[in-house]
């Protein structure tokens, strides 16, 4: 669980470079890896979530 935490905080961080990136240089594809990113990251918090509420289900 631990390194699940660690991955998500990473991928946010990362969002978070790209999103910079792009306010500093104004290169569209900073914005659009950012959202990549971003969206995978959701994805991944989402299963990580559903994976603790069927631990305390089950």
């Amino acid at each position: 669980m631990l390194l699940f935490r660690f991955a998500l905080f990473f991928l946010l961080i990362a969002a978070g470079v790209c999103f910079a990136f792009y306010i500093g240089t104004g290169k569209a594809y900073f914005r659009q890896w950012g959202l990549i990113i971003l969206k995978w990251t959701v994805i991944a918090a989402l299963g990580f979530f559903g994976v603790l509420i069927l631990e305390r289900l089950l």
